[in-house]
């Protein structure tokens, strides 16, 4: 039987749930080999060689190959292991969320600073805005 997952109705937005977890579940763990450094060394060595040594698709594989973290968090991915390829290719956080928008890192800074992004077209597709209330003198 399928949940009821309302929030697959927020545009633009991937919500790691349970079924996103068990899709990623091989691509995470991959990433989360990351973390000792002869693992770093044998991934950077031979990638491709690398990631054959783990039971995750082709799809998953190549968004990895091609640093596209959009659409590894599309095949299961969770942002937090993610994190380890950017580490691995010395780049900060702030640069992997950076390249994740479109935004250099300095622009995706300055946007955080001032509040984050709008919420204009971030809400749920069928979400009513509710009026602001009017201001007295």
């Amino acid at each position: 039987m399928a949940l009821d997952k309302p929030y697959k109705d927020v545009p633009g937005t991937t919500i790691f749930d349970a079924e996103m977890s068990r899709l990623g579940y091989h691509l995470n763990q991959f990433c989360m080999s990351l973390m000792k450094p002869a693992n770093r060394e044998r991934f950077k060595a031979d990638e491709r060689a690398y990631l054959d040594e783990w039971p995750m698709t082709e799809e998953q594989k190549l968004a990895v190959l091609a640093r596209d973290l959009n659409r590894c968090i599309q095949l299961g991915g969770n942002i937090y292991f993610l994190a380890k390829i950017g580490a691995t290719d010395g780049k900060s956080f702030q640069q992997m969320a950076g390249s994740m928008t479109g935004m250099s890192e300095q622009e995706y800074r300055d946007m955080m600073i001032r509040g984050g992004r709008s919420i204009e077209g971030n809400r749920y597709v069928g979400e009513a805005i509710p009026a602001r209330p009017q201001e007295k003198d």
